[in-house]
């Protein structure tokens, strides 16, 4: 592994444990590597960049994943299936300056999306927690729809438990 491997090798693990914004700690790693006066001025190719893209998806994936957990609604990790979504939104635009996709996470997130809704609904009907939906029924329904989903394929009620926008 070659010097400039190893820099990039760094900056993979950077991003990927950056937390809520990955693209910023992308940038930031590029700048490092390639612009700032501490870092090694390296130039990079398309090739080379590859890693760090793929890290920032990585990174966007684990904190949806995070928020479509539902054991994680009453921890302070959690944000939300608003955060969900915009993050969703961030991702897909981030892949599209990039020249990637992030469609193979589509099938992923629709199944924890529905198993989501599915317990959300369940737990709320039955009285056991009132809904940390956070975000509208407009918003919640065209996010599935992103990810392949149907209305006919989300929960009966899931829509009451939305909040009022």
């Amino acid at each position: 592994m070659d010097e400039t491997e190893e820099y990039i090798d760094e900056e993979v693990f950077f991003i990927e444990r950056s937390g809520e914004m990955p693209e910023v700690a992308y940038h930031s790693s590029l700048f490092f590597l390639t612009r700032d006066e501490d870092g090694p001025g390296v130039s990079l190719s398309d090739k080379q960049l590859l890693p760090m893209k793929k890290a920032v998806i990585s990174q966007y994936a684990d904190i949806m994943r995070r928020d479509l957990n539902p054991e994680n609604r009453d921890k302070r990790i959690y944000r939300g299936l608003e955060r969900c979504v915009a993050n969703w939104e961030r991702l897909n635009t981030f892949c599209a300056r990039a020249g990637l996709s992030a469609d193979f996470l589509k099938e992923e997130m629709a199944t924890r999306l529905r198993a989501f809704l599915d317990n959300e609904v369940k737990e709320c009907s039955s009285g056991q927690r009132h809904s940390s939906i956070n975000c509208n029924s407009s918003r919640l329904k065209k996010f599935a729809g992103e990810l392949g989903l149907k209305t006919s394929d989300l929960p009966p009620g899931w829509q009451q438990l939305c909040p009022q926008s």
